[in-house]
């Protein structure tokens, strides 16, 4: 059976967590790790000291430390795993390492210093690869073999989606108009990545590695259809094509249901091309 006393209440600005000592002592010298070893010496020893007089309990005998509750989460996940994984679009990098700082993880620090490196070195190359097309902007006319050459390979990219219209009752006004639930990107990898951006999901593509191929595992991160052709329309695609199909999502013709408005699903793709 396992000792309840292994376990601490934690209590970090108002958002509570439970983990166990080993996890807080996981990183000798941090003040998670002199926190749990104080209180176990005065257990022990019996004797209240003026360090344990400066620990701080709330009304449940947790242990409260004033600071940021909902960043805490990433220092516990640290503390267990010994690795930084951070979500992919985390913007608080500058101060989960205050955090870090704070509760003296030095490892967490230098993780997070060099994750902070190879933004700033990516973000760098980016802003220079967009100074560069701008600047060929400016010199070149729009069809001269500057601007055409700045651009990447021509192709076709196929947007489609799966979607629902909704009608209002008979009698009624309203409607409600087409309901998305996810935009699917088709084509050759790295088309979609230029045309899209940050804008991608690859999260359902198996093989990230490679970029000279073609896939249809690619989705939209938002689901607004005229934004993923405006993006298209900018990097100087044109719609050749599109197919629509749609059923009623009633099973049984003629009836209607009590709770339920007319739904007619519906899926359809558009394809855009480059170039000749």
């Amino acid at each position: 059976m396992s000792d309840s006393s292994n376990i601490i209440e934690l209590n970090i600005g108002g958002v509570t967590y439970s983990t166990l000592q080993s996890t807080l002592q996981s990183e000798p010298g941090s003040l998670l790790a002199n926190l749990v070893g104080q209180q176990q010496n005065h257990h022990s020893n019996n004797v209240s000291t003026d360090i344990d007089n400066k620990i701080t309990r709330d009304n449940k005998n947790r242990y409260f430390i004033d600071r940021d509750g909902v960043l805490f989460r990433y220092v516990l996940d640290y503390l267990r795993c010994k690795k930084l994984v951070l979500p992919e679009s985390f913007q608080e990098k500058e101060r989960l390492k205050n955090e870090a700082e704070y509760y003296k993880l030095t490892s967490m620090v230098k993780e997070l210093v060099i994750h902070q490196q190879l933004e700033q070195t990516t973000n760098t190359t980016i802003n220079s690869n967009e100074n560069k097309k701008l600047a060929a902007s400016f010199i070149s006319l729009p069809d001269s073999p500057v601007n055409k050459q700045s651009r990447s390979v021509n192709g076709y990219i196929v947007v489609g989606y799966r979607g629902t219209f909704a009608f209002g009752r008979d009698g009624l006004a309203d409607v409600k108009f087409r309901k998305i639930s996810r935009i699917l990107v088709c084509g050759r990898v790295n088309l979609c990545r230029e045309v899209f951006g940050d804008t991608l999901n690859e999260s359902r593509d198996p093989d990230h590695g490679q970029t000279e191929r073609y896939t249809s595992r690619f989705f939209l991160k938002h689901t607004f259809l005229e934004q993923a052709f405006d993006m298209l329309g900018d990097a100087g695609f044109t719609m050749v094509g599109c197919a629509a199909s749609g059923c009623s999502s009633s099973t049984e013709p003629g009836k209607q249901t009590d709770n339920e408005e007319n739904r007619w699903l519906h899926y359809n793709e558009f394809a855009f091309q480059r170039g000749q």
